[in-house]
Order: structure tokens, then sequence, then C-alpha cells
């Protein structure tokens, strides 16, 4: 009987893999069953192994089983089916005849991959700027190969209220182990600020990387902005307004870029407040302040100089609405805009927490592959 049970449990986790979670703990599980879905399928072909030894509800128990299997596996049957059409699309949207520099010691997905560790660089804490009631400090990594080279701005998500520049250093170490050097930032939080605050802490930082360029041998005509949820929205509105600071390019895990639509359509109150975390950072309601919510959607100032995007998102995502990377997808088509959106069917919000998951190693490669093309 106990057998059954674990199975019936592992089966309705495993429709994780299909499924948006419907609250906020199935979220953080969904992260689990898709990025380290390994650990699943070895727990529940063990269980099933043990079938050898268990008569009662045998026949039910794997047939249960064998289903939680085909669902624990398929994210990484789909991660390999993305990975084979990856460099194509990457080509035809971004090549303009070119061929692309595409990663070569790595492919786009590995499962031997799945199950190593994610390298991690040490960083420098630098204060990049005082205000009268705060101070804000960056963490540098510096690229592993000589000479002057571009710079990677990491902004952090967590809602606009939390997260920190220590967040997700795995891909920070593995630009800087590719020859980026990268800034992971700290920005000013919600509710005590509010937008556009964050806009003017990216451009400070910015500025300060600039004055110390020659320290830091940064190429300043070649700074990429990248940013996760909340620090999406910063990156994308930050690389779409700021004028003349030298970037080339911005790339978004699954940010929301449009905030009127997002609050008019809110998240699964069981997994997050959504309304409440954009009036938090933006000083109210819609209804209380609507130019703010217009002025925060990056959508509205695409334009035909806006520069070359990357949008990955999670099919799966319960935070930030997938149509959000569908909106900004048709608003840079609109505008000839060079730009790609990486498609993961399965994957949820958060899901590069693991840099070697599925969806950690097909971002990774389509980053890396951007970066080579929009600042080599």
């Amino acid at each position: 009987m106990l057998r059954l049970v674990l199975l019936i449990i592992l089966f309705l986790a495993s429709l994780l893999t299909l499924f948006k979670a419907p609250a906020y703990y199935l979220w953080l599980l969904a992260i689990m069953v898709t990025e380290f879905s390994w650990i699943f399928i070895s727990t529940t072909g063990l269980i099933l192994a043990s079938g050898f030894w268990v008569n009662q509800y045998k026949t039910a128990g794997n047939i249960i089983g064998i289903l939680a299997l085909l669902l624990f596996f398929s994210p990484i049957i789909r991660a390999y089916s993305v990975a084979g059409h990856i460099k194509k699309e990457m080509q035809t949207a971004l090549g303009s005849g070119k061929p692309l520099i595409f990663p070569g010691q790595r492919e786009p997905f590995s499962f031997g991959r799945l199950f190593q560790k994610a390298l991690v660089l040490p960083s420098r804490s630098v204060t990049y700027i005082h205000y009268p009631d705060t101070t804000l400090n960056l963490d540098f990594y510096p690229a592993q190969t000589g000479g002057k080279r571009p710079c990677v701005v990491v902004i952090h998500g967590g809602s606009w209220s939390s997260g920190d520049s220590k967040q997700l250093p795995e891909l920070n170490s593995y630009l800087s182990s590719i020859g980026y050097h990268v800034a992971s930032v700290n920005y000013r939080l919600a509710p005590k600020y509010n937008a556009p605050d964050a806009i003017e802490d990216t451009r400070n930082a910015l500025k300060y990387l600039k004055a110390h360029a020659d320290s830091l041998n940064i190429d300043t005509n070649n700074f990429v902005l990248l940013g996760r949820s909340a620090g999406a929205q910063i990156a994308l509105l930050a690389a779409y307004t700021l004028p003349h600071t030298g970037i080339k390019a911005v790339i978004e895990f699954y940010g929301p870029a449009d905030m009127v639509w997002g609050y008019s359509v809110p998240a699964n109150p069981l997994v997050m407040n959504s309304r409440l975390v954009m009036e938090r950072y933006l000083g109210g309601s819609y209804k209380a302040v609507p130019q703010a919510y217009a002025a925060s959607s990056p959508i509205e100032f695409v334009n035909q100089q806006t520069v070359p995007t990357l949008i990955i998102h999670g099919g799966n995502d319960v935070l930030v609405a997938y149509e959000h990377s569908t909106r900004l997808n048709a608003r840079l088509k609109q505008n000839n805009i060079k730009h790609y959106w990486l498609k993961l069917p399965w994957a949820t919000h958060g899901f590069d927490y693991n840099l070697n998951g599925p969806g950690g190693q097909l971002s990774t490669y389509a980053v890396e592959t951007f970066l080579r093309k929009v600042a080599p």
C-alpha cells in the first residue's frame, strides 16, 4: 500500500511538467520537478523496482509509476526538441546573412550536464552610488580574458521589493569565464522607493562602470543589460529609454513587459498577489496612477531605434504571464527589431535556478550566442 501511495504522490508531482502550479509552494515544487527531473526519475524508478517484492496493488502502482516516469522525462525530451532547432531559429532571427558564432565547446542541451555542478567564481563588491538616505553596491565579476571586454549588467528579480545582487551567481560566473565582465547590481526596493528609482539606479551603475572603465578593462561601447522577472522589467525599460549610455542589447528572463495589461489580468492569488506587488512598486493602483503603469511598460517605448532583444520565458510561468512575452515579441516585430524569443513550454518562473537543468542549459546557450552577436 505504501508503494502505491508514494507512486500516486509522485504522479501528482509529475503533472507539474504539463500544468501550471495552482499554489505558491507547488510553484517551488514545479521548479524542482522540471529542472531537477533526474532526481524524480531516479526516485520513481527505485520505487517501481520495489514491485518485484510487493504483490498488493502491484499492477495499479506500476501503471501510475510508469506514467509518472514518462512525465518526469518529458522536460528532457522537450529540451532535446528545442535544442534541435535553436541554431536555425537564432540564425534566422539574428543572423542577417552572416553566420552566428555558436558556442563551440557545448551543445544546446546535454543529458550528461544535468549531473554537473555549475561553476561559481569570486566577485568583488563595490559601492557605485551614495544617496542621501542609502548606498548601493554592485558585485563585479571580471572577465577571465585580458583586454577591454564588454560588460553584462545584471538586474535581480524579487517583485521589486526583495532580492539582491547575490542572486543566481552561476550565470554571472559562466559569462565571466567566457570573456565578459559582469556587474550584478542592487537597486532601491519598493515600497520605500517607487518607479522610476530603479531606472535611475541602473543609469548610475552604468555611469560608475564607465567612469572606472580603464581600471576595470570595460569596453564602454558594449554594455548589455540582463534582468530576471522584476529585474527584466527594469532592464528592458532602461535599455529602451536610456540613450547614449553604450547599451547594445538587452536580455530578459520572464519579465513583465506590459504593466497596464499585467494589472488587468493578475496572477493566481494563491501563488502571488500581483496587483499588490505592482501597486507597491508603482505607488498605487492603476486607477490611482495610470500614468505610472504606462511609463513603466517597456513595450510602450519600442521603436525603430530599439536595441536587439533576447526574450526567454517558460510556458508554465505562474508569476509573470507568458502573454507579456507574446506582446513584447509582437511589438518588436512591428518595429523590425532584431530579437529572438526562446520558448520553453515546460518551464515555470525561475527555471534558471538550476543552470544545468533543461531550461538552464538552453537559456545559457541562447544568452551566449546572443552576446557573441551583439557584443563580441
